[in-house]
């Protein structure tokens, strides 16, 4: 037998034995694919070339990366660098019965609405009454913080049984509270506040209320002695209220409100005259 024929013997065995493994894989193969025998050249005559092709595939674009808020949710003084990037949490259900009675919005806006609100806090629903501190905790804190108290607020807009309740609620009386948001001290103010207001050490009892009492009566100049907008902005920023038009939708901020006001109404019988409005001077009866 010739080399010729050899090798021809050799490559249709070769072919046979491909075509096998190709039938067996045929599911990993395009619908469209075909096999094509091509002979072997005689010596000295040069075969067509077998040419492939691949088509390119564009390379995948790089995904666009995702934009990321800035919102902050504090329990302090103020949602520093808040931006509305995603819907705001609705109003909890368990509140919803104060709000349907007190509108949150700023046309609304008034600084007769302290009494309509204490009168709301009367009317709720049975089992979603908004709890009130207790009036010996609330004691407690004008024995230890009385005397700063009272002096930081003397020729202000805020009353020193608002800074009481507003105390109670924020931090519970703690001087070292640190929020999750970076709110601190006693009425829990952001870092930017507290630079704001003069405030050096944010965890010094005396340092903390002389610039919550500050933030308070900028607040009330701003909103024009409205308590529950002032109470908002307290808690959320007053670029939140404003953005808003009126008290944010943000569930901590509308329960926030209705707390502070239930503790005031604590705090105003220790007073030895008890205040009518949250702008009202007040000297306490307990000793200090």
């Amino acid at each position: 037998m010739t080399r010729r024929g050899l090798s021809a013997i050799l490559l249709a065995l070769t072919a046979l034995t491909c075509a096998g493994e190709a039938s067996a894989d045929g599911n990993r193969l395009q619908a469209d694919f075909t096999f094509r025998r091509v002979g072997v050249p005689a010596p000295g005559q040069a075969g067509r070339r077998i040419n492939v092709q691949i088509a390119p595939r564009a390379p995948a674009a790089p995904s666009a990366p995702a934009v990321a808020g800035s919102a902050v949710i504090a329990t302090g003084s103020a949602r520093v660098g808040a931006a509305a990037v995603a819907p705001a949490p609705a109003s909890p259900p368990e509140i919803d019965w104060f709000w349907s009675e007190i509108s949150p919005a700023a046309a609304d806006s008034g600084p007769g609405r302290l009494a309509p609100a204490l009168r709301a806090l009367d009317t709720a629903p049975g089992g979603l009454e908004v709890r009130s501190p207790a009036l010996q905790g609330l004691s407690d804190l004008a024995r230890l913080h009385g005397r700063a108290i009272l002096r930081e607020t003397v020729g202000t807009r805020v009353s020193p049984a608002l800074v009481l309740a507003v105390i109670s609620v924020e931090s519970g009386g703690r001087t070292t509270a640190i929020s999750s948001a970076g709110a601190g001290g006693l009425m829990q103010l952001m870092p930017a506040t507290a630079a704001r207001f003069g405030v050096v050490d944010r965890l010094d009892a005396t340092d903390n209320i002389k610039g919550g009492v500050a933030y308070l009566d900028w607040l009330m100049g701003h909103f024009d002695n409205d308590p529950i907008l002032v109470l908002a902005a307290y808690n959320a920023g007053e670029g939140a209220v404003r953005s808003h038009a009126g008290v944010p939708p943000y569930g901590e901020t509308r329960n926030y409100v209705p707390k502070v006001l239930a503790a005031w109404r604590i705090a105003r019988g220790l007073c030895v005259t008890p205040p009518e409005l949250i702008s009202d001077g007040c000297v306490f009866a307990v000793e200090s």
